[in-house]
């Protein structure tokens, strides 16, 4: 089922007709708050409102011109303006894709880079960062090197890693310095099992090695799980290593688990909620259902009352 889900990420024909549902867009309100900039806003003060931080994606990968790629960046420049003007780059980052501002294109390259520079000088400027998501494997090596280039004026942008991928550890240890931002997550993409681990119990365990190598290092790992096990485990690792509060951050999807997210906000520990926003709601939408039975559920319980 999950790989099936994910196929249809990609499916156009199936994106237009979900599309066109309002029964599905109901259950997409609970992972987005909404398509617009005011949207993403009112989510990120309730958020604030409640101790907890945010990073904010504009969603759109399916990028296909050098206009579109313009596009997502313009819109991210625009809400890192827009959060500055209301006071919130205190509590808010943003989160880019490097296939949405032009990475993936022919000449995409430089492209990404010259947008990319555009991003993250104009966060730093509003006093805020800038992470880079993973996507599937045979981008990341673009996506890394984009990174370690911006690091040489912005050293405090981020990335993802995916920890269900084998190179993930190796990665891990490379990104772990002084100062690093990296937020690990289990991975939401179909990977061939030629690099990647394909059971939970693998990948769970997988993100316990990485995110041991993580903590263990000088940097700021950013623990992006829902898994109760996984969390858990975290935290005593972060005992261990003697990591202070203010070292460490754990995030959570928006409406995944908000009241464990409550939970270790109140606790002391530092929680960023992923908000996504826009109109591209649907790939992001698939992979939400394709990672948890439970949100297929909902999905098939709206389709029931809806008849």
């Amino acid at each position: 089922m999950k790989n099936l889900l994910l196929a249809a990420s990609r499916n156009t024909h199936v994106r237009d007709l979900a599309t066109r549902l309002p029964v599905v867009r109901r259950t997409v309100d609970r992972f987005v708050p909404g398509d617009g900039v005011e949207d993403a806003v009112r989510a990120i003060r309730e958020i604030s409102a409640t101790g907890r931080l945010a990073t904010i994606d504009h969603l759109g990968e399916d990028t296909t011109s050098q206009a579109e790629a313009l596009a997502a960046t313009e819109a991210n420049i625009a809400l890192i303006r827009r959060l500055s003007n209301e006071g919130l780059t205190d509590v808010a980052e943003i989160s880019v894709k490097a296939s949405a501002i032009g990475q993936a294109l022919s000449g995409g390259v430089d492209l990404a880079a010259e947008n990319a520079g555009r991003i993250v000088a104009a966060a730093t400027e509003a006093g805020t960062t800038v992470t880079f998501d993973a996507e599937d494997h045979t981008t990341l090596d673009g996506m890394h090197a984009l990174v370690d280039g911006l690091r040489a004026e912005f050293p405090g942008t981020g990335l993802v890693l995916q920890a269900m991928l084998f190179r993930t550890e190796d990665d891990a240890r490379h990104y772990s310095g002084a100062g690093s931002r990296v937020r690990l997550c289990k991975g939401a993409y179909a990977e061939p099992a030629t690099v990647a681990h394909t059971t939970p119990a693998a990948i769970g365990e997988a993100f316990q090695r990485c995110l041991g190598i993580l903590i263990a290092g000088e940097g700021y790992p950013m623990i992006a799980t829902h898994d109760p096990k996984m969390i858990t485990a975290a935290l005593g690792q972060l005992l261990v290593a003697g990591r202070a509060p203010g070292s460490y951050e754990f995030q959570m999807l928006y409406g995944v688990r908000p009241e464990e997210q409550l939970r270790l906000a109140r606790e002391g520990h530092r929680v960023r909620v992923y908000v996504p926003y826009g109109v591209d709601w649907y790939g992001y939408y698939m992979r939400r259902l394709a990672e948890k039975p439970a949100n297929l559920a909902l999905l098939g319980r709206a389709l029931i009352s809806r008849r």
